[in-house]
C-alpha cells in the first residue's frame, strides 16, 4: 500500500472516531437524564447506558471474527449501519414514552460501539501496511491520531447535545437522538471511502497460537489489564457524573460543560501519547495514566463545586487515554496477523464485559455511596495494574517500541 493510502485511511478513520465520540458524548450526557425521566426507579436510571456496554459486549468479539472475513472496510460499513437504527430508535421511544424502548435503542448503539472500537486497530493494520521498518512506532503513532479524532467529539459533542435537547418540542432530548442517526449516516459515507487491503485468505485460514498461550505471555496480561482497569474506572465516574452533578444542584449547562472538559482531556494528549509511547515505551505511559487517574479521585475528594467536578473529569480523561492507548499499542506487538481477529477480540469482550458491569451498576452505586466514596472504589483497580505493569518492567517485558517479536 502507498504511503498516500495509508495516510488517507488514517485520516479517514479519525474522522469518523470524531463522529462516534459526537454521538458518544450526547449518549452520555443525556441517557441518564432521559432514563432518569422514563425509568420506574432512579436506580434504574443509567440501565440504558449498561444496555449500551451490553450490545458493545455481545457484539465485539462476532464483529472481530466478521472482519476477519469481511476486511475492515465490510465490517465498520456494517456497524455504522447500527448507529442510524439506534438514532432513530431512542427518537421514537422518546416521543412514545417508552423506557423499554429507549433501553433497546442503548443496546443497538452499543452494537455500533463494538464495531467502532476496531477503528484503532484499522489504523494499526493501515500503518502495517506501509514498509517493515519501524512498524511497532508507525502503529503507535497512528492509533494515537485516530484517537485523537475525540477532540472534534470534546468540541461539538456537548453543543449538539445543548442544541439538540429541545430541537422537537414537546419531546425533550428527541433531537438528540435524531442527531446520532444523522452521525451514524456520516459514518457510512466516510467509510465507503477506505481503501484497505482484503484480507488474506491464507492468512484467515490459519489460527496460530491457542489464546489462552497468548494471553499468558506477560506482555499480553499487561496491555489487557491496563485498557480494561482505564476503561471501567473512566466509565463508572463519567456515566455517575451526570446524575451527581444534578444531585448536587449543578445545571445541565455545566454538566455538559464538565463532559466537554472530560472528552478534551480523553483525546487531546492523543497528538502526542502515540510519540511517547514511541519514545519512552506503553509501560512507562500506562504509569503515568495511573498517576492521573489517582490524581481524579484526590480532587473529587477535595470538594462537589463545578470546579472540582472540572478538574477531576479533565484528569480522568488524561488517565483514560494514556493508560488505553498505552494498552493498545502493546497488545498490536503481542499477536501474530493470523492471531489478530481472536486476541482483539478477545480484548475487547473482556473490557466490554467490565464495562458492562460499571455502567448497569453506576447509578445505583452513586445513589447508594454517593459521588466521593465512588471515586474511593476505584483505587484498587488502579494500584493493580501499577503493581503488574512495574513487575513487567522489572522483567523487562518487551515493548511496541522494540518490537514483542510476535508479529512476523
Amino acid at each position: 500500500m502507498r504511503q498516500g493510502d495509508i495516510l488517507r485511511n488514517v485520516t479517514l478513520l479519525g474522522v469518523c472516531q470524531a463522529l462516534f465520540y459526537m454521538a458518544n458524548t450526547i449518549a452520555i450526557s443525556t441517557s441518564p437524564l432521559v432514563g432518569l425521566q422514563y425509568a420506574p426507579s432512579p436506580a434504574l436510571a443509567t440501565l440504558p447506558l449498561g444496555a449500551q456496554f451490553l450490545g458493545t459486549m455481545l457484539t465485539t468479539l462476532p464483529a472481530s471474527y466478521l472482519m476477519k472475513w469481511l476486511g475492515r472496510r465490510g465490517g465498520l460499513l456494517i456497524g455504522a449501519g447500527f448507529a442510524v437504527l439506534a438514532g432513530l430508535l431512542g427518537a421514537e421511544a422518546i416521543r412514545r414514552g417508552s423506557f423499554p424502548l429507549f433501553v433497546l435503542g442503548g443496546f443497538l448503539y452499543g452494537m455500533f460501539g463494538a464495531f467502532a472500537q476496531y477503528y484503532r486497530f484499522a489504523a494499526a493494520d493501515a500503518a502495517d501496511a506501509g514498509v517493515a521498518e519501524g512498524a511497532a512506532a508507525r502503529r503507535a503513532r497512528a492509533i494515537g491520531w485516530v484517537m485523537a479524532g475525540g477532540v472534534v467529539a470534546a468540541v461539538v459533542g456537548p453543543e449538539l447535545a445543548k442544541i439538540t435537547r429541545e430541537a422537537l418540542p414537546p419531546f425533550i432530548f428527541a433531537g438528540s437522538y435524531l442527531a446520532i442517526a444523522a452521525l451514524g449516516a456520516a459514518s457510512l459515507v466516510i467509510l465507503a471511502l477506505l481503501r484497505m487491503p482484503r484480507p488474506n485468505l491464507a492468512e484467515r485460514r490459519r489460527g496460530g497460537r491457542p489464546l489462552g498461550e497468548i494471553l499468558r505471555t506477560p506482555g499480553a496480561a499487561t496491555a489487557i489489564l491496563a485498557a480494561v482497569v482505564a476503561y471501567v474506572t473512566m466509565n463508572l465516574l463519567m456515566t455517575a457524573t451526570p446524575l451527581a452533578m444534578a444531585g448536587c444542584g449543578h445545571s445541565f449547562a455545566d454538566t455538559a460543560r464538565v463532559i466537554q472538559w472530560h472528552v478534551v482531556g480523553m483525546f487531546a494528549p492523543s497528538f502526542v501519547s502515540g510519540h511517547l509511547i514511541a519514545r519512552f515505551g506503553a509501560q512507562r505511559v500506562i504509569l503515568a495514566g495511573v498517576l492521573f487517574m489517582v490524581l481524579t479521585v484526590a480532587i473529587a475528594e477535595s470538594g462537589l463545586e463545578v470546579e472540582h467536578f472540572a478538574a477531576a473529569l479533565f484528569l480522568l480523561g488524561l488517565g483514560w487515554n494514556f493508560m488505553f492507548v498505552g494498552g493498545t499499542t502493546l497488545l498490536t506487538s503481542c499477536h501474530r496477523p493470523e492471531e489478530k481477529a481472536k486476541v482483539q477480540g478477545m480484548n475487547d469482550l473482556v473490557l466490554f464485559t467490565s464495562v458492562t458491569l460499571s455502567a448497569g451498576s453506576s447509578g445505583a452505586l452513586e445513589n447508594l455511596l454517593g459521588w466521593q466514596t465512588l471515586n474511593l472504589l476505584t483505587l484498587p483497580g488502579l494500584v493493580l495494574v501499577a503493581t503488574v505493569t512495574l513487575a513487567a518492567m522489572r522483567r523487562r517485558v518487551p515493548e511496541p517500541a522494540v518490537e514483542c517479536g510476535a508479529r512476523r
